[in-house]
């Protein structure tokens, strides 16, 4: 039995303006699907679009052209956004790379894990404000001690934790992760990742990934959608995509993939992106079940 699609995006386009006469397109002609429990990773090199698509998908952006359809909702046209503001605004919610800059540093943590209820006129499941701050902080494996401190006086990887427990606050359906864990540690990571995947399996909403490790979403994820310069070149399950990369740029990007063993590491020939360009012609064409790639006239482009 087919899942429910949570998340339709069809054929998303995003235009920067530089100048009266320039702009640059940094998302072109996307489509993809989020399914109901389902975690989707978009990945690519930086600058090829994902962070933007992202923000279109949660109304930071207004698309160029396109539409986003969540829970079957067109979020892009504003009437209908209107009518189902307070929905859309609690049940996505979305955690950044710098949750430095997304957190108030004059706020205390408890505060800030509470605001987003009072300003939502939300009922906590706990009885009270400050039990549910509580819960969600030992849920995101914090002592809740932390709730008295400031940001600043937190480490990167705690202030992710406090992020996360602010957006469960919301119940979501889906969380929306820019690059959640780019700037932190190796070893901090791997905590945050096992943490999204113990976080959707007991909650079982959808999780829309970005990031340009390429191991933690094979290993977080179910599907995946490469980016290469705003377009989606390559889309499938995660195991199809790693194991059997069809366009040029996947095979690329996976080639660049660190191998554990310093030798072989040194010893092995990678690619430098800076003089390789990959044709971005074509439609995506499914080459096996659920397994799409940008093809041009039958062929892999």
């Amino acid at each position: 039995m087919e899942h429910e699609i949570l998340l339709d995006v069809r054929h998303l386009t995003h235009i920067f303006p530089l100048s009266r006469k320039t702009a640059v397109k940094a998302v072109d002609d996307v489509s993809f699907q989020i399914r109901r429990g389902e975690i989707f990773g978009l990945v690519g090199e930086s600058g090829s679009g994902k962070s933007t698509a992202a923000r279109c998908v949660m109304n930071i952006y207004q698309p160029y052209a396109g539409q986003i359809y969540y829970k079957g909702i067109d979020t892009c046209d504003r009437g209908q956004f209107r009518k189902n503001k307070k929905m859309l605004q609690t049940t996505r919610q979305m955690i950044f790379q710098d949750s430095g800059s997304s957190l108030n540093q004059r706020m205390k943590v408890r505060d800030i894990i509470e605001e987003p209820m009072r300003v939502q006129k939300i009922r906590p499941l706990r009885g009270s404000y400050e039990e549910e701050a509580r819960f969600q902080m030992k849920y995101v494996g914090l002592d809740p001690e932390y709730l008295k401190k400031y940001p600043g006086e937190l480490s990167g990887g705690q202030r992710q934790r406090v992020a996360i427990a602010r957006a469960l606050t919301m119940e979501p359906e889906l969380l929306v992760a820019d690059e959640p864990i780019a700037s932190l540690d190796a070893s901090i990571q791997a905590q945050i990742v096992n943490l999204f995947r113990h976080l959707q399996k007991e909650h079982g909403f959808s999780i829309l990934f970005i990031a340009h490790d390429l191991d933690m979403v094979e290993f977080l994820c179910d599907r995946v959608g490469v980016m290469y310069h705003g377009k989606l070149v390559e889309t499938g399950p995660a195991g199809a995509v790693f194991q059997n990369p069809l366009h040029p740029y996947t095979k690329a990007l996976i080639a660049a993939i660190p191998i554990p063993d310093p030798r072989r590491e040194r010893a092995r020939a990678v690619p430098d992106f800076a003089n390789m360009e990959f044709s971005r012609k074509g439609t995506l064409q499914e080459v096996e079940k659920d397994h799409f790639v940008l093809m041009e006239g039958g062929d892999a482009t």
